[in-house]
């Protein structure tokens, strides 16, 4: 199979500068984990530096066998729930002094409530232990369709709610074998029926074969859905083992997305190569100050 060489416009800060090493020091001082390191996230240098990390809670292995994602896959890894998780993310976010906070999983399949206890908990302990005007975005899985289990989690009043797409329909089989798209329209759709002034997000990635028609149509589905916030990247395999990248997208095609999503009446849309769902996720802040 032919390897596409990556053009220009694909390359990312790096890591080394002097808040990026706080930061990792800090996680390792209370054995937290993040998303940038275990998904390997190309934007990992940018956001660090400026102060931002996305949390990972529940361990670094996930019970589902998506094909595009780094995430550790191997079941005999999963760990037992870690109690003094949500207080160490807490007290970290307060020494950082961060002031928007995401925290996403690993999909927890083989937990009795898809995780949701530990969610309300780290909610619960950044309320206690971080100043008052802190920013809380939640990435959740689809909890396998629990929708009670999903209001649970809405009405313990994050200020975003993001649940990922991932891709358009149509590859779904060969990118997420276990997921369903009309079931994470759903979680997202009655996310925000359940509290209407809950900002909604969501973002799926371009490059693995997608027709443009696709895109927009899956654009407009999330619109349906009352998603506010969407981003867009293009989708980077993270080893040769991964599913295949079909097509680096040009940065004007992106701009093109963009555009469109504005006019469909998204809030914000984020739309660029580099574009990852928690990057410049503090943007989000504009909605939540309205």
């Amino acid at each position: 199979m032919e390897i596409l060489r990556k053009p220009k416009w694909l390359k990312s800060k790096k890591l080394g500068a002097k808040n990026t090493q706080v930061i990792i020091n800090a996680l390792r001082k209370y054995h937290l984990h993040t998303v940038c390191e275990n998904a390997k996230c190309p934007n990992q240098g940018e956001c660090f530096e400026n102060g931002t990390a996305t949390f990972m809670i529940l361990g670094e292995t996930c019970t589902r066998n998506c094909t595009f994602c780094a995430i550790d896959k191997t079941k005999e890894g999963l760990k037992p729930v870690d109690t003094n998780e949500p207080e160490a993310i807490a007290k970290l976010s307060k020494e950082l002094d961060l002031r928007y906070i995401v925290i996403t999983t690993v999909t927890r399949d083989d937990l009795p409530d898809g995780g949701t206890s530990q969610f309300l908990e780290v909610i619960r302990q950044i309320r206690k232990l971080c100043k008052p005007d802190v920013s809380i975005e939640l990435l959740i899985s689809d909890l396998n369709g629990d929708l009670e289990q999903l209001k649970r989690i809405v009405k313990a009043r994050p200020d975003v709610l993001n649940h990922n797409v991932e891709t358009v329909s149509r590859l779904y089989k060969e990118v997420r074998p276990i997921a369903d798209l009309n079931r994470s329209l759903n979680i997202l759709q009655t996310a925000k029926s359940t509290d209407n002034s809950l900002i909604t997000k969501s973002g799926f990635m371009v490059g693995l074969g997608e027709k443009e028609t696709e895109v927009l149509e899956l654009m407009k589905s999330l619109r349906d859905s009352q998603v506010d916030i969407v981003t867009i990247g293009q989708y980077m395999p993270p080893s040769r083992s991964h599913y295949p990248v079909a097509e680096y997208i040009h940065p004007g095609t992106f701009a093109f997305y963009k555009n469109e999503g504005e006019k469909m009446g998204f809030e914000i849309v984020e739309s660029a190569p580099l574009v990852r769902s928690s990057f410049h996720a503090e943007r989000a802040k504009k909605i939540i100050n309205k």
